[in-house]
Parts: C-alpha cells; sequence; structure tokens
C-alpha cells in the first residue's frame, strides 16, 4: 500500500508537541495541533469580559504553547511563514477534524490513564487504516493498546522524537505488538527520508534504547562524582568535547533538559526493570532528592547545576553548584594532565587508548566510566535490540555522541574493554 503524508494531527502542544509540529511544517506536511480546553478564565481574559465559550479562550493553551515554542531558541521552525501550515484547535471543538488526516500522533502528558482517555476520543473519530503513533519515552504499548479496536492496533506504533526535534536525529519506532509489518517499514523510510532522521527499530522495553543507555550513562557519573572527588565542572570537562560528545557535556546538559525530566525516566526504569543488573544505580543520590525538593530543575527554574547571576559589578557570572556543601559558589577552571596528552590528536575515536591509560583522577575516571557502560551495554543484547549498531546508532543520533559505546569499545581494544 503507498502512502502518503500530507496532513498530520499533533495532540497535545507542550514543548514536543510543538516542536513536532513545527518540524512537519519544515517539511511541507499540513498540522493539525489540539490541546485541553482551560478549566477557567485569566486575569486578562476575565478583563476583556470573555467567557469560557469563546473561541479565543478555547484555544488559549494551544495557541499559547505554539507562540512560545516558535519564539525559543534554537528555533524549531525552518521559516516564520511555515508556521501558516500548523491550524490550532482543542480536543472538544475540533477532534472531529482527525477523520481528514493521515497519521494521528499523541503527545500528551507521560500518564497512561490520560493517554488512555485520549486514544478512546480519538478512536471514534480515526478513519480506519490512519496511522496512530505516541511520543511517549517509555509507557509500555501494551498498556496503551488496552481496550483498542483491532485497526488501532494493527496501526499503532511508539514514534519517539528527542528534544528540541527539529536539530537532534534520533526517531525511536517501536512497533505494538499486532502491528503491521508494512506500517513498521513505513515508519522506518519516513523518518529517514523526510524527517531527516537517524530511524532506529527499538523494542517495547521500558525507555527503548537511546534513554535506557543514556540515562545509565548520566546516573552513573551521579554515583561516580563523589566517589572520585570530582566537582561538577570536572566531569563536564571530562565528558564533553574531548570525548566527541556535545560541549554541554553531563551537567549542562541535564540543566537544559530539564532535571525533573531526567528523574522521570530514571524512576521508570528502576520500577520496570527489577531484574537489570544495574537496578540499584538508577535510584538517585541524595543531592538529586536534594534538587528536585528545592526546585532547582536546571534552566526552566533558572538554576540547576549551574546558576546564571548578575554580580557585584554588574557582569553576568555563572556558578556552580557544589555538592558536597548544596551551595553556590563561583566556578573553577578544570585540568588534567591526561587531558593535555590528547591535545595533538584531531579525532576523538583515537584518544579514548590514551584516556583510560591516565595516571591521574581523570584516567580512573575513564577506566571506571567506560568499564560500566561497555558492561552495561552488551547485557542489554537482546534485550532492549538484537544488532549492537542500533545501540551506536540511538548514543550518536539522540545524545549527540561522536562514537557509540560498542565503537568505543573497538577502539580502546576487545580484550581491554
Amino acid at each position: 500500500m503507498t502512502r502518503r503524508i500530507k496532513k498530520v494531527a499533533i495532540i497535545g502542544s507542550g514543548i514536543m508537541g510543538s516542536g513536532i509540529a513545527c518540524h512537519f511544517a519544515n517539511i511541507g506536511v499540513e498540522v493539525l495541533l489540539l490541546d485541553i480546553v482551560p478549566r477557567e478564565l485569566n486575569d486578562k481574559e476575565k478583563a476583556k469580559g470573555l467567557t469560557l465559550e469563546d473561541k479565543a479562550v478555547r484555544n488559549r493553551l494551544v495557541n499559547d504553547a505554539l507562540t512560545a515554542s516558535l519564539k525559543s531558541k534554537p528555533s524549531p521552525i525552518y521559516a516564520q511563514k511555515f508556521a501558516s501550515r500548523i491550524t490550532t484547535g482543542n480536543l472538544e471543538d475540533d477532534i472531529a477534524k482527525v477523520a481528514d488526516v493521515d497519521w494521528i500522533m499523541e503527545v500528551v502528558v507521560e500518564r497512561l490513564d490520560i493517554k488512555k482517555i485520549v486514544f478512546e476520543k480519538l478512536e471514534k473519530y480515526r478513519t480506519p487504516g490512519t496511522i496512530i503513533s505516541s511520543n511517549t519515552s517509555g509507557i509500555p504499548i501494551k498498556f496503551m493498546n488496552e481496550g483498542r479496536s483491532e485497526d488501532f492496533q494493527k496501526h499503532f506504533a511508539v514514534t519517539h522524537f528527542f528534544n528540541p526535534p527539529r536539530y537532534l536525529k534520533l526517531f525511536e519506532v517501536v512497533p505494538g505488538p499486532d502491528c503491521k509489518q508494512e506500517v513498521t517499514d513505513f515508519l522506518m523510510d519516513y523518518g529517514s527520508k523526510f524527517l531527516g532522521k537517524t530511524s532506529v527499530l527499538a523494542k517495547d522495553t521500558p525507555a527503548f534504547i537511546g534513554n535506557r543507555i543514556g540515562i545509565f550513562g548520566i546516573q552513573s557519573l551521579f554515583h561516580q562524582v563523589k566517589e572520585l572527588g570530582l566537582t561538577v565542572e570536572e566531569v563536564d570537562k571530562l565528558t564533553g568535547p574531548v570525548i566527541g560528545r556535545p560541549k554541554s557535556a553531563t551537567f549542562r546538559t541535564v540543566d537544559v533538559v530539564g532535571l525533573d525530566t531526567l528523574v522521570h525516566v530514571a524512576n521508570g526504569i528502576y520500577e520496570n526493570c527489577p531484574n537489570d543488573e544495574a537496578h540499584d544505580l538508577f535510584k538517585l543520590p541524595s543531592f538529586i532528592n536534594t534538587m528536585m525538593e528545592n526546585k532547582w530543575l536546571g534552566s526552566k527554574t533558572k538554576q540547576g547545576f549551574y546558576k546564571k547571576v548578575v554580580n557585584a559589578e554588574g557582569k553576568k557570572e555563572i556558578l556552580t553548584l557544589d555538592l558536597d556543601t548544596m551551595e553556590y559558589r563561583a566556578s573553577k577552571r578544570a585540568k588534567f594532565a591526561t587531558l593535555e596528552l590528547t591535545k595533538t590528536i584531531d579525532k576523538p575515536i583515537d584518544r579514548f587508548k590514551v584516556l583510560v591509560g591516565g595516571k591521574d583522577k581523570a584516567g580512573e575516571f575513564y577506566r571506571k566510566n567506560f568499564a560500566a557502560m561497555f558492561a552495561y551495554v552488551q547485557n542489554r543484547i537482546p534485550e532492549i535490540s538484537d544488532e549492537l549498531y542500533k545501540i551506536d546508532d540511538a548514543m550518536k543520533a539522540g545524545f549527540g555522541w561522536e562514537n557509540g559505546p560498542f565503537e568505543i569499545w573497538d577502539a580502546v581494544g576487545i580484550e581491554k574493554g
């Protein structure tokens, strides 16, 4: 069967929903973006004398979310005029319009009960044969399929984008147990040919591939940082461009993504993977619990592992969280002898042998870090993937790593690794 995607419906207009809507608009697809109706008027609406029946009020949440997304940086839209391809609406007045789309994608809050209510509503209006997918980052498909029709289940899969959808390449496709092979094949092909993604076929396991390995890596560092007596700046120096990772490295990346997002996924893995040999590693260290209590969630709350302030001279300054005192202090420059040895080595892949042979704290860090990662990824085959390369593809496309864990292992040497 030949499918053409001329129009998609995105259900949920939060950061991910609006971002995905913009990315479809970028490639010339018409988008119907829907969200819930507000339960009460805000002060501005009261001042204007509006009621809950006014269209401007009923579409406020979706319109505000899309406006905020279009203003965000980096921009989710290639050209502002492409936003005209996105039509907004709400789940009460406009849900019948999903009958006319070629693909319905659910991007609502990560709660199974809410997703089930949304699917029930959608099923009343969805045209049989229409692809329907969820952007969940880890809710098992078998639970989302419960109570759905046979046709729904045959056309249902997870299509997991990474944030921001325009820029991060990973597109995980996780077919439901009854999903037709032609639907899976179509989604994989569409992701790479039209959405410009690295499509990775994943299994229906908690957090799929990218987040299962990525969150393990971050949690592993959370536990190592105190064990090795490292500072936030030192870990970011060791886990950034020197090993072919983004400049934001580890802690700055968590600030950008949001500590609450990371905690949500880590808790999900901890609860749903009781037989994982690294199960206890997904338990949050005490400093993370303190940060959650203090609402130090990163960029969205203006402070996380880093905090931007204006100092006494009126200049902007970035402070760093001291994980021992849990207080912010002036940032310190991180320096390691082992890193100096790699300055003449251009490619990160050629640096790993030198890094794991380091005689200082950096060398010890890399040996511990890579040993843990190599052990973890080899134990995930065939649980989360049948092929090694899919894990490497997921980490490169979803987390911006230049080399996947198995490539790094090859570079260090199989026996040594």
